[in-house]
C-alpha cells in the first residue's frame, strides 16, 4: 500500500471520527432538549405526562368566587382517575364536592370507566351522579332502559341527568322534544326523583325554553364568563372545560352548583 493510500485512509477514518463525536452530542443536546420541552409542557399546561397523582398547585382556571360548592364532570377520556387524590386537593377554601360521571350514551354504549369511577367515587366521600349522553336519532326508551341497567342509585346520590345537545337533521324537532321528554318521564317512574337536564344556552334557548321542561333541575354549559347569562333558574353551571384536579391526567370541565352544601345534599336522592 502506497503512502499516498495510507494518507487518504487516515484521512477518511479522521472525518468519520469527527462526525461520529458530532452526531452521538448532538443527539445528547437534542435529548436533553427534548426532555426539557417534555417537563415545561408538563408545569406550563398541566398536562400531566408522568404520574397522575402528582400535586397540583392550582385548578388552573379562574372560578367564579361567589359560590361554595365545586364538582367536576368526567368521562372516559379521563381515564383511569385516583379519586383518594381529588378528594384531597384543596386550593384555599375550593375544593371538590361533587362529580358527574358518564354512564351511558344511545341504546346500547356504556363508558368503559363508569363502573369504577362509579364506585370509587362514592367510597372518597364525594357526591356523585351519573349522566345520559342522548341520541335523538335513537328510540328515547330503549335509550332510558340502557340508563336504568346499567345505573344503580342510592341514597345521597344526585338525580340522573340527560345530556342533551344535538338534534336529529332528519327528523323534526317536536320528535326530538317528544323522546327528550319521554326519556325524563320514564327515569323519573323508576328512580322516584326528578332527573336533571344538561345543555348550553344556545341549544336551550334554540329548542327548550318554553316547552315544558321549566319543572327540571338545570345544569347549563356555558364557558368563560363571569356570569351565567340565562333567563331560567339553574342548579348546575359547567363554567369551564379545561380545569386541573390532582389525579385526573389531562383536563376536566369544572362546574359550581347554585346553593351551599345542604340545598346540595337535600336535592339527593333519599
Amino acid at each position: 500500500m502506497t503512502k499516498k493510500n495510507l494518507k487518504r485512509k487516515f484521512l477518511f477514518f479522521t472525518i468519520g471520527m469527527i462526525l461520529s463525536i458530532f452526531i452521538f452530542f448532538n443527539y445528547l443536546e437534542i435529548s436533553r432538549i427534548a426532555i426539557r420541552t417534555f417537563y415545561y409542557i408538563e408545569n406550563k399546561f398541566g398536562v400531566n405526562t408522568t404520574d397522575q397523582s402528582k400535586n397540583l398547585k392550582h385548578f388552573g382556571i379562574p372560578i367564579p368566587p361567589e359560590y361554595s360548592v365545586h364538582g367536576i364532570d368526567v368521562s372516559k377520556y379521563q381515564e383511569r382517575i385516583n379519586w383518594e387524590n381529588v378528594k384531597k386537593m384543596r386550593v384555599d377554601s375550593i375544593c371538590i364536592s361533587f362529580a358527574f360521571i358518564k354512564a351511558t350514551e344511545g341504546k346500547t354504549i356504556i363508558d368503559r370507566y363508569f363502573s369504577i369511577n362509579w364506585e370509587n367515587a362514592r367510597k372518597n366521600h364525594i357526591i356523585r351522579g351519573a349522566y345520559h349522553f342522548y341520541r335523538p336519532d335513537i328510540n328515547s326508551k330503549m335509550q332510558a332502559d340502557n340508563f336504568i341497567s346499567n345505573v344503580v342509585l342510592e341514597k345521597g346520590d344526585l338525580p340522573p341527568v340527560l345530556d342533551v345537545e344535538t338534534i336529529a337533521t332528519d327528523y323534526p324537532i317536536d320528535n326530538t322534544v317528544k323522546g327528550i321528554k319521554n326519556w325524563l318521564t320514564i327515569i323519573e317512574k323508576n328512580y322516584h326523583i326528578k332527573p336533571i337536564i344538561y345543555t348550553n344556552i344556545d341549544f336551550y334557548n334554540n329548542y327548550l325554553a318554553e316547552q315544558g321542561f321549566e319543572e327540571y333541575p338545570l345544569w347549563i354549559a356555558h364557558y368563560y364568563e363571569k356570569k351565567l347569562k340565562i333567563n331560567q333558574s339553574w342548579y348546575f353551571w359547567q363554567h369551564s372545560d379545561s380545569g386541573k384536579v390532582n389525579g385526573i391526567k389531562g383536563l376536566v370541565d369544572f362546574n359550581i352548583f347554585n346553593g351551599n352544601m345542604t340545598d346540595l345534599k337535600t336535592m339527593c336522592k333519599n
